[in-house]
């Protein structure tokens, strides 16, 4: 259980953080430039957007955005509090917001789906991902309405998971440990 809700963190985790980047990207700074101390409106801006997004599209936890963030959780409740005004009363904020909101709508929209079981499998099996003769534990993928579990040993837990990950990056998926 307790492997479970990190992998799961794991992957919000790394969510946030590609729409961090794909915020620094859009606003013109440099990538991971939202978790410095600055209180500029530059960088405070894009990253009370880029929290609001997660809470919005993804409903992201506060703790991985304030991890991702480097701030507190009190910092996001801040953002969702203010959220609201900005966006009716500071252009900056509302331009800034509805950018990257819809670039990050387009891109979610734009993951693939499998259509069956089979194709799923067989995209996993050409990237590498395979059952252990060792089973000790178990990947599960969820992609669209289809699964599959992998059952791997824990040498080769990690290896299949990041394999996991890049076979499907460009697909809706979640992966979890049980």
């Amino acid at each position: 259980m307790v492997m479970e809700i990190c992998l799961s963190k794991m992957n919000t985790e790394d969510n946030f953080k590609n729409l961090c980047d794909l915020t620094t990207n859009l606003v013109g700074l440099p990538k991971g430039s939202l978790a410095l101390k600055s209180r500029k409106t530059e960088y405070q801006v894009p990253r009370m957007v880029a929290a609001m997004v997660a809470r919005l599209e993804d409903e992201t936890h506060r703790e991985v955005i304030a991890k991702v963030l480097d701030r507190n959780r009190t910092s996001v409740n801040h953002y969702e509090r203010c959220h609201s005004a900005n966006y009716t009363s500071f252009p900056l904020y509302r331009n800034t917001f509805n950018k990257v909101y819809n670039a990050y709508a387009e891109i979610k929209d734009a993951k693939l789906t499998f259509i069956d079981l089979y194709n799923l499998q067989e995209h996993l099996r050409k990237n590498g991902i395979h059952d252990s003769s060792k089973h000790q534990t178990t990947i599960r993928i969820v992609s669209g309405q289809f699964g599959k579990d992998v059952k791997v040993s824990y040498k080769d837990f990690y290896n299949q998971l990041e394999l996991c990950k890049l076979a499907l990056q460009n697909y809706q998926h979640e992966i979890e440990v049980i």
